[in-house]
Formats: structure tokens, C-alpha cells, sequence
């Protein structure tokens, strides 16, 4: 029986060193560093033991978040196909753009482009810049996929004020062509075609055409991967995470 796990990275596998439990643990390992090659999240020694674990028994596909050059940052010997950019590109197990998904997307998404800048248009002013807020739109292989938003204090009360003022009640929001997500300092602004749910089962699809027989885990931190989590025969979920305290507080 074949065996794969669609992993989410950030939270999931690895955080910032101010979400670590204890950041003065001399067992961390850098997993991701930034573009000037310093590192900014770390693996606990939990989490390196579950990688471990995963790359011993699981073919592993990740699921990010994450654009083309902060997934190549990831310090982790990934050999399958990668879900990028919330699921808008699947990336082959030699990290090149799959063509048949970049195709369905490109076919689909101009409409959603058009309304995502209209919504884009009312948030990236100076005003909002000049309060600390970083809105920039998501551009990788010559495509604006989404929007996101951060704030210089990193607290996400800051960007509640713009989701609940400026995002939630537009009608492009509204109307269901864009969605909204929110965790920690990252308010992302999203065409309703790019998720994780859909690039899993794509996957998915294919991985059950290749394989007779298949059993699939899945673990992720957040609202949005529960949907491609639910995908799969199991799933698992990171302790006082935004998805684990939403199961929580619903008990």
C-alpha cells in the first residue's frame, strides 16, 4: 500500500522563533531562513522527531502557503510534488510549474484577477502604510494570484481593524468570488479557485490512477487546510494551533 501525507510547513512543522515554546532550546534546527540566507522558523525537536518519522514512512507532498522562493528556502529534502501559493500551483518532483494545473488556473483566473484588484485598490493606499500595514499582491511566474496584508507590530488585532473595516462587507467578498484568511500576521485575500482543497484532490486523483492501493495522512494548523486535511483517511493536528483551538472551543 502506497503511503502519502500532504503536509502543511509553517506551524505545522516549523514556526517562528517567537512561536517556539522555549526559544532558548539548544535542540532547535533552523528549517527556513529568508532571502538574505538568515533563518527565521525553527523546528522543536518534536517536530524534527515527526519529520523523521514522516520521510521513514510517508511519500510527502507539502502543502503551503508559501511562494516559489520562500519554499526554496525550506531546509527539508522534499522529493515529491510540492502545493504552493495556497494550492494556485503544483510544483513536479523536479520544481517545475506542472503544466496541466497552470493551465486550468490560468484559464480560470482572470475574472477573479479583476476583482481581486478592485478589492486591492481600496486597501494599498498610504494611509494604511503609513499605520504600519504592508499590503502587496502575490506575484510569481508572471501571475498576480493574491493579496496579502502584514502589520509592523505583528499582532493580528492590527489586521482585524482592515478585514472587518475594508475586506469583509465588500461585494467581491460578498458575492463569493474572493475569501479572506486570517492567522497571525498574515491577512491574505484570495480568488475562490486558488485552495489547498482543490490542488489535493487534483493529487489526489492522480496519485489513485498510479497506485492500486493508497492511504493518505494529512496534517495542517489552520482553518484553510481543513478542507484538503478532510481529503485524506487521517489527520493531524498541532496543539494550540488556530485549528486545534478551533475544535477546542467547539467541544
Amino acid at each position: 500500500m502506497q503511503r502519502y501525507i500532504f503536509l502543511d510547513l509553517d506551524d505545522t512543522l516549523f514556526q517562528t522563533l517567537r512561536k517556539c515554546p522555549d526559544a532558548n532550546d539548544p535542540r532547535l534546527q533552523a528549517r527556513a531562513m529568508l532571502a538574505d540566507g538568515s533563518a527565521n522558523s525553527y523546528a522543536t525537536y518534536q517536530q524534527q522527531w515527526l519529520w523523521d518519522w514522516f520521510a521513514q514512512d510517508f511519500k510527502i507532498v507539502p502543502v503551503t502557503g508559501r511562494d516559489a522562493g520562500e519554499f526554496a528556502r525550506v531546509q527539508l529534502p522534499f522529493a515529491e510534488e510540492a502545493i504552493i501559493i495556497h494550492g494556485a500551483v503544483i510544483l513536479d518532483q523536479h520544481g517545475q510549474a506542472d503544466p496541466q494545473w497552470m493551465a486550468q488556473m490560468q484559464a480560470e483566473l482572470p475574472d477573479y484577477q479583476q476583482k481581486l484588484l478592485a478589492v486591492w485598490q481600496t486597501i494599498d493606499t498610504p494611509a494604511l502604510r503609513d499605520q504600519g500595514y504592508n499590503p502587496r499582491l502575490v506575484n510569481e511566474f508572471g501571475i498576480t494570484w493574491y493579496g496579502v496584508i502584514k502589520h509592523s507590530e505583528g499582532k493580528e488585532d492590527a489586521l482585524r481593524i482592515v478585514l472587518d473595516k475594508l475586506i469583509k462587507h465588500h461585494p467581491h467578498l460578498q458575492d463569493g468570488s474572493l475569501y479572506w484568511h486570517l492567522n497571525g500576521n498574515n491577512l491574505a485575500v484570495l480568488p475562490a479557485i486558488i485552495n489547498k482543497e482543490r490542488a489535493v484532490s487534483h493529487l489526489l486523483a492522480r496519485y489513485r490512477q498510479q497506485h492500486p492501493e493508497l492511504f493518505t495522512f494529512a496534517a495542517g494548523d489552520s482553518h484553510t487546510d481543513a478542507p484538503f486535511m478532510a481529503l485524506c483517511d487521517y489527520a493531524l493536528i498541532p496543539k494550540n494551533t488556530q485549528l486545534h483551538q478551533r475544535l477546542v472551543t467547539r467541544q
